[in-house]
């Protein structure tokens, strides 16, 4: 995989995060009945970011979780075990679904698939780091922290400190 441009250092992450978080206040108006659900992997990060600046700007704790969609993913039929860890009831809550990058939509469906299967939310948003285009399905983000255009040919490789040891987002040929 040969890096072809770095999209997002540390600190253009740093923003991403921060906006995303302003917007789901915004929009929520306020943090009450929010639960934040990272999509395994690198949106379970993601998301503790996001819960960690919503608490920080509006003096609430947001509940977090982490939703592994391996088991409703259309591409694969040997499911294996679901290591999602959702400690609340999503009944009634306001879930905002957090993944790294949004592609096909077809991780996303499955992201909703899994949040339902587990009760009823009031409602479901999205929020994702990179917004690249190339959908297959009718899905969009609530929140973007950037939309990058590229090539199918092309991959998102976003980097995380808690896994990779660094903040920056790459595309790669």
């Amino acid at each position: 995989m040969k890096i072809k441009t770095e999209i997002l250092d540390e600190k253009g992450l740093s923003r991403c995060i921060a906006r995303i978080s302003y917007e789901i206040i915004e929009k929520n108006k306020g943090a009450e009945n929010l639960c934040i659900v990272g999509v395994l992997s690198r949106g379970g990060e993601l998301a503790a970011r996001i819960a960690a600046k919503i608490a920080e700007v509006e003096g609430t704790r947001v509940a977090v979780g982490l939703l592994d969609i391996t088991p409703h993913r259309d591409d694969r039929k040997d499911a294996g075990t679901d290591s999602s860890v959702l400690n609340f009831d999503i009944t009634g809550k306001r879930i905002i679904l957090v993944d790294d990058v949004i592609y096909t939509g077809r991780s996303a469906r499955a992201a909703i698939d899994a949040i339902m299967e587990r009760g009823r939310p009031q409602n479901i948003q999205l929020a994702v780091l990179i917004d690249r285009g190339h959908r297959e399905l009718p899905i969009r983000a609530d929140y973007v922290g950037k939309n990058v255009p590229t090539s199918v040919d092309e991959q998102v490789k976003v980097m995380v400190k808690e896994r990779d040891g660094m903040d920056k987002v790459l595309i790669c040929e």
